[in-house]
């Protein structure tokens, strides 16, 4: 019986990081808020979602793990910015999986 030596790279688990954090329709849309304004407070993030701040937070924290986003603390608050780097890599990643 022939095994399977193939490992999974680097750049595949960094898309799935990138497309897990991505997988829920309240990240989609705290990205396109971050995306048409230069950066957001937390604070003013939990005014236009309807969900707990708890949970708000769990989203911030995911795409914060996967690089997509960054978060400065400006005592009292934390300021959200998108990680432009990190979404330019991100888009370059999507693009060239669907071209092979």
């Amino acid at each position: 019986m022939m095994e399977n030596t193939q490992t999974i790279s680097r750049e595949q688990e960094k898309l799935a990081r990138y497309a897990k954090a991505l997988s829920h329709p309240v990240r989609v849309y705290i990205i396109n808020l971050l995306s048409a304004s230069s950066c957001c407070f937390s604070g003013d993030l939990d005014k236009v979602l309807p969900i707990a701040r708890s949970t708000l937070s769990q989203h911030l924290k995911e795409l914060k793990n996967a690089g997509l986003i960054q978060g400065n603390i400006e005592y009292p608050k934390i300021r959200y910015c998108l990680n432009k780097k990190k979404w330019e890599e991100a888009e370059n990643m999507f693009l060239n999986l669907f071209k092979k």
